[in-house]
């Protein structure tokens, strides 16, 4: 959603027109759920999907000639229908979306979206579909996208976030692959010649104790924790944290007998069999992975795997 509205904002500060596209229903083997959201500029350029690719032409090219008149428009696409093979929608599925043609102050009000994301604020994002204006709203976040014939709200929820302890090897692959998938990466590690000598993509990087920056970072449902060094003096007092908080997915990497003498150590540490299984050790799917980049790969599937509840 952040990247949306920002693209949005920036859009609009250069003079563009601008819609937004929502899926507001799904049937079948919709490749895209419901909320997906796609932004479209007058000048065709658009960021986001609705689809996997099915419909984005014809959803493009109507949020254009929307965008010059103002107001909304629903579009169903469905396999039996004329359109549907015309845009290649060959899957089975069907979907429903909604086009706003935006106005009012885009820009600043997108901005302020995208401010109120990152700081973790949860709320909804309201849109009169009769105008085309929108404003954020900083009160409990409904738990579904809610629509009539007058309005539109979106749910915005704290961003999903990974911290990764350690500034080593895996770390400079994890780090990239969770920023594309939507995650604010954050990477801990006290050694200066660990965090100084390597690149970490788009992450943020603390040089600091982990068990003094988390204990600041009010970790939530909505954040991962992953260690990685190895060290018990750097991996284990991150994870007294994390196991203290409600963190949705806690890792750390390490050979089978190094876990069980993690899980023996922490045991000392008055935490409870229950606690203790909240850790995923050794980190990461079963996939034979062996190299850095695919211990990384096995890291942000579990990660996805947890996330999603399957």
């Amino acid at each position: 959603m952040e990247k949306i509205f920002a693209s949005l904002s920036d859009w609009h500060q250069s003079g563009l027109k601008t819609a937004l596209a929502v899926v507001t229903k799904t049937w079948g083997s919709a490749p895209r759920g419901v909320g997906s959201l796609m932004a479209i500029a007058s000048d065709g350029r658009f960021e986001g999907s609705v689809s996997g690719g099915c419909v984005e032409g014809t959803v493009i090219a109507e949020a254009n000639q929307l965008a010059h008149v103002g107001g909304s428009k629903f579009l169903s696409f469905t396999v039996s229908s004329e359109q549907a093979w015309e845009v290649s929608l060959a899957c089975g599925g069907q979907i429903e979306i909604l086009i706003i043609a935006l106005s009012g102050d885009v820009s600043g009000k997108a901005r302020a979206l995208c401010d109120a994301i990152k700081a973790r604020n949860a709320g909804y994002v309201a849109f009169d579909l009769n105008t085309g204006t929108f404003e954020f709203q900083p009160t409990g976040a409904p738990s579904d996208l809610a629509f009539d014939d007058n309005r539109l709200t979106l749910p915005v929820t704290p961003k999903y976030r990974l911290m990764i302890i350690g500034a080593v090897h895996i770390a400079q692959h994890l780090a990239p692959i969770a920023t594309d998938a939507g995650y604010d990466v954050t990477i801990i590690d006290p050694r200066a010649a660990f965090t100084e000598s390597r690149s970490f993509g788009d992450a943020t990087l603390i040089e600091d104790w982990p068990d003094d920056y988390l204990a600041k970072a009010s970790l939530d449902g909505h954040t991962a924790v992953v260690t990685l060094t190895h060290d018990p003096k750097i991996d284990d007092v991150a994870l007294i944290p994390a196991l203290k908080s409600d963190v949705f997915y806690i890792g750390s990497l390490g050979s089978r007998k190094t876990h069980s003498a993690r899980l023996s150590r922490l045991e000392k540490k008055d935490f409870s069999n229950e606690d203790l299984k909240r850790i995923h050790g050794p980190v990461g799917l079963d996939i034979g992975a062996k190299t850095p980049a695919e211990i990384a790969i096995s890291i942000m599937a579990e990660i996805t795997l947890v996330r999603r509840g399957h």
